[in-house]
């Protein structure tokens, strides 16, 4: 396993920790076991389409390109996966 994605797999890892913690000191963050496959899910193939970018994209504009996609793609889905902004049957809340 090369670096990067060991440290792709840490980074959700720890990023998947934040809300299993808060919940053990605060009633505000209510996860169910749902809740943690999706997010995994969801943010580990995303790292994972980050690291199959980076191996296969030479072009530095091309990459970037492809990144602010992905970023984008994940911020919508982190959205509607939350609060429902488009009203799919994804939608949170």
């Amino acid at each position: 396993m090369n670096k990067r994605l060991a440290y792709i797999i840490i980074t959700v890892t720890v990023i998947l920790l934040v809300p299993a913690i808060a919940m053990q000191f605060s009633d505000e963050v209510n996860w169910t076991t749902f809740d943690f496959i999706m997010a995994a899910i969801v943010l580990y193939g995303f790292g994972f389409l980050f690291e199959i970018a980076a191996r296969k994209i030479k072009d530095n504009k091309k990459k970037i390109f492809f990144y602010s996609i992905l970023l984008l793609l994940l911020i919508l889905l982190y959205a509607e996966m939350a609060v429902g902004i488009f009203g799919t049957p994804l939608a949170g809340s």
